[in-house]
Formats: structure tokens, C-alpha cells, sequence
């Protein structure tokens, strides 16, 4: 049925660009590309009017031909930094996400939003095929802008949230400060159906998953001029506790007429703060340089609990654990930028980085003689890397060929205590290659080759529960961080400024590939597993509906396709890799996943004289397994249907009002456990389960002033 759906849409998309293409040519108001230099599309504050936005945030969702990438999760801070330039400038953060910092810049302040394709300005896009680049405006007054939200689910309660940020210039210092707050629940129903190894059906479970949290953060950022030095200062303070409730109960009679119910509950208390500064100023003429530093600490204490029972009797079995888990990491980094050579802009960045994380377990277990003290191997470990980083590269433009070229190295010690006692020590060659073509009438062609090296999950080195499979998740402290080898291949054609089709075709050899690696027949780690490849293309347009007749309506379609390789350490045979990202119970669906495929679909219509818009969104993305020592598990999920209306008629504010999940997505989990080796051995017992998020309702309100 999915793989029908995908055939469809791709069928379809060409039928809709192309016909889309006359009418797209056409001039629009507030757009334009600057015609020496193709490396600029630039979108005024006017362009952005049909859409009443209230915050850059609302303005960069509905930029054509650009997807939102908030970084965050890469290995150093310039490859983390997303790919959103605030005045040229990207801000000195690294937890406080760029699509948050622009949700806290009111709509008012920006003068036009550039989408960078290129070497302008001496900008380092840092890998980024393309920056969206907010330019606000000068000399501008204190402006404010707020939000609220309700949200509904009908099988749960209700979500409530809202911010406020103000942005203003006090005694020359550019400010913003802001506030939000969010007091969520939300849960899903899983019904699950357990069979032996025969495949005949044992047990019929229904299991309800509740979660009720309050979480906050508070941010305040500040540039100013010092003399020659331009000053900047970043600081975030957030906070999140939760506490969650699965209750799973048997819903068919057993014979022994003792209906068997077990509980799993969770307490998470989590605190953070993040503090940025850097300072940026002209050495010489053509030499710019920018010192950047950044401290990050957090602490979170998690509480958890496994308890069964019958409902004719006392507690059989009690599994309780209480886990501390304290981070800390430094960043020092200095940029250098020069242009003294003419068609040529050389940039050399150093990097320092210190990073900790401490890890404690208590665990008991109470089968009915009293509690017992369980100790996790591996659980009770504190693990730290130092890194240094450096890259030299120059950016070579001749007329409408531009090549970037440039030699990076790493070299990073890794060193763990308590339950494990380690220390490597690692060195890395990162060079990078971008050639890039315009081509006039808004064509760019890019081959971009490059050595890409992972970021590492210290939570990977530390064990942990996972109460919900009743199962360890073991530490790992022989893990190291893959490296891919990235080839692709991208074209851009923009048919005027709304209209735009991008295809890329990519291909990845990954050494040391990470995955869950086997330590026993029934027990495994996240590991390197060796070597493999991902290969794949993504397309991206935007296609105005004008033609069929749908005044200010535009179609944005999103796809990727890919498929991977690599050898089975279990059974010695090839295989596709695993997707180690946790299954996600908040939607919209994302697509930072591996598995087969991934598409959305978004329309959006604007009736501006009647200052009213509406919409949906269709998203779907492909199956994706995990393989472990003794157990195949593989995640489904059904098609995801959004819808949402709005107006700003009355009193200059936003009114909003979404429908979501409207046909109730049904996620299906089949869980095979072996009684040995997956796939060598029998099977020991299959679970299939399916799981309702449920249908929402939220209403928002927001404005500025």
C-alpha cells in the first residue's frame, strides 16, 4: 500500500512542475536575483505579506526552496551552527536552535531574508549547499511578540503553551530576551498481540502510555560595538520535568483465570544552561577574525520503575532505577578570513573542545524476598574527549564556476573510568571539495566531495534500561566514531521566485560503520560493525497552482529514496543499516531516519484580500528496522494528514486553528526474538504491536507590537 502511495506521487510530481511552468516564470513582487552574483536569491519583507507573519520563524517556513536545518547534533560547532545566518552572522549557540532563536525575532525587524548559494561577503557556509540569511533592519524600535497555544487530544488531555520575546537597542546594545513555557500531556493506545514459535497466538495485551511534563527556557542575546570589536552574547537557561505511566494488561481470559498487568513508570527532571560569546573584528583590511567560546552544562535524573502483578494477588516482580546523568562541554574556536588575493577568499578555523559526561546507576530488583541490589555493567562511568580541530580552505571563484577546496585534520582522546577503565586516541584527515556552476536563469550545478566524521552519543558508552522491552542497553567503551566518504551530485532550477525543482543524487562509503554490535547471542551495544554504503537522491520543489485556477496557492514537495549495504556481524550477510533513532511519539513525522524512503507534501492557499489562509500536509516516510543480537524489530507507520486554517481579520492578530493527525496514524511495531542468533535459531516469541497517537485539535493565538 505505501510503496503504491510513493509510486503515485512520483508519477504525479513531474505532471505538476511542468504544467506549473509558465505562469512561474512570471515576475512576482518582492523577489529577485541579483544578477552579478547568482549565488544570492533575495526575498524582501514584502514578499513575505500574503502570509502575515508574525516572526522570521513564519517568514523562513515559507521561503521557497529552502528546508529549515537546525544542526545541533554534528561533530564540532561550526558543522552544528544549522544553516541560518542572522546579518551574515551565525549565532555563538549551540543548544539554543536557530528555527527557536528566529521564533524570538519579530516579523517586523526583518528588512529581507537571502538565500546564499555561494562565496559572498566572506560568509563561511560551513558545508551548506545554501543559507538563509535574516537582514534586519537598522535603527528599528522596540518590537514584541507573543504566542499561545491549546492543544487537545482526544484520547488524552490538553496541551498548553506560550512565549514572549522582546527585541530593542538600550545605550547601543541590541537586545532580545525571551520567555516560553509549555505544560504538555500526551500518550498513545497500543493493543499487542504476542505469538510462540509456532506463530500461534498466546496473549492479546492492551497498553495505555500516558505523559504529563512542564518544560521552560529563558534566553537572552546581546550585540553591541566595542571600539573596533564586535561583541556578541548568547545565554540559555532551560528546564523540563516529566513524568510518564505505561500500564499494560492482559485482555483475554487465561486459563488460570489471573489476568497478569504491568506498570512502568518514569520521573525525568532535567536542567540546563548554555552560555556563548564572540568577539569579531578587522585585524588588517582584507583579514577578519572571530573568536568564539561556548560552556554547556546539564544534569538530568531520571527515575524509573518495573512492576508486575495479578489482579488476584501482590506484586510479583519490582525492577526500580534511579540514574544521574551530568554533561559539560567547552568550546574555544577561532576563524580567520582573508581576502588579499583577488577571486580568492581564504578561511582557517581552530577548534578546542572538552566534553564530559558522568554516569550513576542504582538499581534494585524485588521478585518477593525484599529489594536486592542489581549492578549494571557499565553503568556507573565517567567518559571524556578532548578534540582539536583544524581547516584551511579557499574558496576560488572564476566568472560563473566557483571552487571550494580545502584540507581539514582532527585529532580527538577518548578516555573513560569507573566501570571501565580506557583511553584511545585518534587522528582524522577531512579534506573537502565543492564545485559549483551557475549557469544563468537561476541554474546551479554542485559536486561536493568531502570526509565526513561522526558525532558520538556518549550516552553510548554508558548503560542504561529500557524498561519498555524489558531489556539493558549496554555501554560500549571500545566505540569510535565512523567516517563517511560523501559524493553528490545536486541541480537547482528556479523557474521565477516561487517556482523551484532541486534534485540530489548521493552516495556514501561509510568506514567503521556504527550499529548495534553483538557482544553475546542475546546481548548487544551500539558498535562498529565495518564497512557500508548508503546511496539514494532527494527532490525538492515548490510549485505555484495559479494555472489550475487557485489564486495564491503553491504546492512544497519533499522525497528522498535511498538504500544501504553493510555485512551482518550475526549472520555474515548483507543487509540494510539500522535505524538507531528512538521511535518518536511526537509528530509532525520526522525524516532523520534510515530507512527506505520519506516524502511530505504541503499546500498552502492565501486569499490575501480576505486576509485568510488554509492548508494540509501529507507525510509519509518507509519502513525502519533495528537489528539486534537476538531480535529483529522493525517500526511501520501509516500516512500522517495535517490540516490548518487562519486569519488575521481581527485586531491585528494571528488566529489559528489546526486539525492533526486526522486520520489517527497507526504505527505497527513487529518484534521477532530469537531463542539464540537472529536468523540461526528458532524463534523463540513474535510481538505485533499496534500503536494510536490519537487525533488532535489546537488553536493558537499569536501577535506583535
Amino acid at each position: 500500500m505505501q510503496s503504491k502511495t510513493l509510486r503515485n506521487f512520483l508519477y504525479l510530481l513531474p505532471c505538476l512542475w511542468y504544467s506549473g511552468l509558465v505562469l512561474a516564470q512570471s515576475p512576482q513582487s518582492g523577489a529577485s536575483s541579483d544578477g552579478a552574483e547568482e549565488e544570492i536569491v533575495e526575498y524582501s519583507s514584502s514578499f513575505y505579506s500574503r502570509y502575515s507573519p508574525n516572526t522570521a520563524y513564519d517568514m523562513i517556513l515559507q521561503t521557497p526552496g529552502f528546508q529549515l536545518d537546525d544542526g545541533g547534533d554534528q561533530r564540532g560547532l561550526g558543522a552544528s551552527a544549522g544553516n541560518v545566518l542572522i546579518n551574515d552572522r551565525r549565532p555563538s549557540a549551540k543548544q539554543d536552535l536557530p528555527s527557536v532563536i528566529l521564533t524570538r525575532i519579530p516579523a517586523s525587524l526583518v528588512d529581507k531574508i537571502e538565500l546564499i548559494r555561494g562565496q559572498v561577503r566572506d560568509i563561511d557556509l560551513q558545508g551548506q549547499s545554501v543559507v538563509a540569511n535574516i537582514i534586519l533592519k537598522e535603527d528599528s524600535e522596540a518590537a514584541i511578540s507573543w504566542d499561545v497555544t491549546w492543544r487537545y487530544n482526544l484520547d488524552f488531555k490538553s496541551t498548553y503553551e506560550g512565549g514572549i520575546s522582546i527585541s530593542d537597542n538600550w545605550n547601543g546594545i541590541d537586545y532580545n530576551a525571551g520567555l516560553e513555557m509549555r505544560y504538555f500531556t500526551r500518550g498513545d493506545i497500543t493493543l499487542q498481540d504476542t505469538f510462540d514459535g509456532d506463530d500461534v497466538l498466546e496473549e492479546k495485551r492492551i497498553e495505555e502510555y500516558f505523559l504529563n511534563g512542564i518544560r521552560g527556557a529563558a534566553n537572552l542575546n546581546l550585540s553591541t560595538a566595542m571600539g573596533e570589536n564586535l561583541v556578541k552574547f548568547n545565554t540559555t537557561i532551560s528546564w523540563q520535568d516529566q513524568d510518564a505511566l505505561r500500564q499494560k494488561q492482559e485482555i483475554d481470559q487465561p486459563p488460570s483465570g489471573a489476568f497478569r498487568r504491568e506498570f512502568i513508570g518514569g520521573d525525568e527532571k532535567l536542567r540546563s544552561i548554555e552560555v556563548g560569546t564572540d568577539i569579531e573584528r578587522y585585524l588588517l583590511p582584507d583579514l577578519q577574525a572571530t573568536l568564539i567560546g561556548l560552556f554547556i552544562r546539564s544534569r538530568e535524573d531520571n527515575f524509573g520503575s518495573l512492576r508486575r502483578a495479578l489482579n488476584i494477588g501482590p506484586t510479583t516482580f519490582l525492577r526500580q532505577a534511579d540514574e544521574d546523568l551530568k554533561s559539560t562541554e567547552g568550546i574555544v574556536r577561532l576563524e580567520f578570513d582573508w581576502t588579499g588575493i583577488s577571486s580568492h577568499t581564504i578561511q582557517a578555523n581552530l577548534e578546542g573542545a572538552i566534553n564530559v559526561l558522568d554516569g550513576g546507576l542504582f538499581q534494585t530488583e524485588d521478585t518477593g524476598a525484599g529489594d536486592e541490589v542489581v549492578s549494571v555493567p557499565g553503568a556507573n562511568s565517567r567518559v571524556k574527549e578532548t578534540r582539536g580541530d583544524f581547516l584551511l580552505k579557499d574558496t576560488w571563484t572564476l566568472g560563473s564556476i566557483e571552487l571550494d577546496y580545502g584540507m581539514g585534520a582532527e585529532v580527538s582522546t577518548i578516555s573513560q573510568s569507573g566501570d571501565a577503565v580506557l583511553e584511545r586516541s585518534f587522528t582524522f584527515l577531512k579534506p573537502q571539495a565543492v564545485l559549483s556552476h551557475n549557469s544563468g536563469q537561476g541554474q546551479q550545478t554542485r559536486l561536493s566531495v568531502f570526509r565526513d566524521v561522526a558525532q558520538l552519543d556518549f550516552g553510548d558508552f554508558i548503560s542504561g534500561n529500557v524498561f519498555e522491552d524489558d531489556d539493558v542497553a549496554l555501554g560500549n567503551p571500545n566505540l569510535k566514531p565512523d567516517t563517511t566518504w560523501v559524493t553528490q551530485v545536486s541541480h537547482e532550477r528556479r523557474f521565477g521566485p516561487e517556482s523551484i525543482l532541486k534534485i540530489t543524487v548521493f552516495h556514501h562509503w561509510i568506514s567503521d560503520a556504527i550499529d548495534l554490535l553483538p557482544l553475546s547471542e542475546t546481548f548487544e551495544a551500539t558498535g562498529n560493525i565495518g564497512d557500508g554504503r548508503r546511496w539514494g537522491a532527494t527532490i525538492e520543489t515548490t510549485i505555484p497552482l495559479e494555472w489550475l485556477g487557485l489564486t495564491g496557492a503553491r504546492l512544497d514537495i519533499f522525497g528522498r529514496w535511498q538504500d544501504s549495504s553493510v555485512t551482518d556481524p550475526v549472520t555474515g550477510e548483507k543487509r540494510v543499516l539500522s535505524d538507531r533513532t528512538p521511535p518518536a511519539r511526537v509528530m509532525p513525522l520526522m525524516f532523520s531516519t534510515e530507512n527506505k524512503y520519506a516524502f511530505s507534501i504541503d499546500y498552502r492557499q492565501d486569499f490575501q484580500e480576505q486576509k485568510v489562509s488554509w492548508g494540509w500536509d501529507i507525510r509519509e516516510r518507509g519502513k525502519h528496522p533495528r537489528f539486534r543480537a537476538n531480535e529483529l524489530d522493525i517500526l511501520n507507520e501509516d500516512i500522517e494528514i495535517n490540516s490548518f486554517i487562519e486569519t488575521t481579520r481581527w485586531f491585528g492578530l494571528k488566529l489559528r486553528f489546526d486539525a492533526e493527525n486526522i486520520l489517527d496514524l497507526t504505527s505497527t511495531r513487529d518484534r521477532i526474538r530469537y531463542t539464540g542468533a537472529r536468523d540461526l535459531t528458532s524463534v523463540r516469541f513474535r510481538e505485533e504491536q499496534i500503536r494510536k497517537r490519537s487525533f488532535r485539535l489546537a488553536f493558537s493565538v499569536s501577535g506583535s507590537f
